[in-house]
């Protein structure tokens, strides 16, 4: 439920998205900064009666606040060029899980098993309790504590696979295959959406992800077969 008690980034299930959040709070930080620093000057030229001529022009008054952005950027451009390459990065992956997108539900494919695959249409409001316009009829099954690789494509128009809580965020484009991995380091349900407006029922695609152990995921792999 969304209140203003929850009103920040959902909470990280994944090494990505605890490093996103650390990279949001980092940035945060120097804004908050910049904002104190230039509102001071900002008063202080205002209710001020005297003008400082050596504040309006001068050439080391240009150097400093030349010098001084170009330091700002390089503390938030080091940490978020990092963090790009990591969220690129794949590292050995256990399971390979194919999404495409369609108009307007996900179908899913595991690639390393034969025969295991689904499409994932949202519940009906009325067949439900919770997780309203959230849950689905069929959910992605994965283990936890494992790297998963995801291949994201659409057949009609481009649809975006998101969860925000393992900070994946994917376009889904016709004719294209798009790669992207987390590693989900908890057990639990994880929700996402289509981010992309990808017609009249956009918001009627949801995302479940459903993180189970190890064990109990190659049951439900036998299972299902």
């Amino acid at each position: 439920m969304a209140t203003w008690s929850n009103f920040n980034l959902q909470n990280a299930s994944s090494p990505l998205m605890e490093q996103i959040i650390f990279f949001h709070d980092h940035t945060l930080i120097i804004l908050i900064m910049i904002t104190i620093m230039v509102g001071y000057l900002m008063m202080s030229l205002f209710f001020n009666n005297f003008i400082n001529r050596f504040l309006l022009e001068g050439q080391y008054i240009e150097l400093i606040w030349t010098i001084l952005p170009a330091i700002t950027l390089i503390f938030i451009a080091f940490p978020s060029l990092r963090l790009l390459y990591l969220l690129d990065e794949i590292n050995n992956p256990l399971i390979t899980l194919k999404s495409i997108g369609h108009q307007w539900y996900w179908s899913y494919e595991y690639s390393d098993f034969k025969n295991i695959q689904f499409d994932s249409y949202m519940i009906q409001p009325e067949q439900i309790n919770n997780f309203r316009l959230l849950d689905v009829d069929n959910r992605i099954i994965l283990p936890m504590n494992n790297q998963i690789r995801i291949l994201i494509t659409a057949t009609d128009v481009i649809h975006s696979w998101t969860v925000p809580s393992l900070g994946v965020k994917v376009d889904a484009n016709p004719g294209r295959l798009n790669q992207s991995n987390f590693f989900i380091n908890r057990p639990g349900l994880f929700f996402g959406q289509c981010s992309e407006i990808c017609g009249s029922n956009h918001s009627f695609m949801p995302i479940v992800i459903e993180s189970i152990n190890i064990k109990n995921f190659i049951n439900w792999i036998n299972n299902y077969s």
